[in-house]
């Protein structure tokens, strides 16, 4: 599967279980690691595990499988690598401290899918 392909996989099934401030930022041009990484948050722990359980499903149904998938024990922040597109899910007060979106703020952002 191409990674554009991977991306909008994962934002569907982050919309699915209605994430919340789903972002994309493409860092193609800046990391060899992965090509894109997609944040979400949800609004309970409970939340966030279904969210990153979602994206883990959806991919498996695809034939992509996660090579990682870290923190589903804490359920703050987790991350879910599917090699070409790296998955965060974090609950609010995480996203914020750690402020992910301004790391890469070189990076092209592409955009805010799934708002509410």
């Amino acid at each position: 599967m191409q990674a554009e392909q991977l991306k909008e996989l994962v934002i569907n099934a982050l919309e699915d279980v209605k994430a919340q401030d789903i972002s994309v930022i493409d860092v193609r041009d800046r990391t060899s690691v992965t090509d894109f990484m997609v944040l979400a948050s949800g609004t309970s722990n409970r939340h966030v595990k279904s969210l990153a359980d979602s994206v883990v499903g959806e991919a498996k149904d695809k034939g992509v499988r996660a090579s990682n998938v870290e923190g589903a024990a804490a359920s703050d922040w987790i991350l879910v690598d599917l090699g070409d597109v790296v998955v965060h899910v974090m609950m609010p007060a995480t996203r914020e401290f750690y402020d992910l979106e301004r790391f890469w703020r070189d990076a092209p952002d592409l955009g805010v899918a799934g708002s509410e």
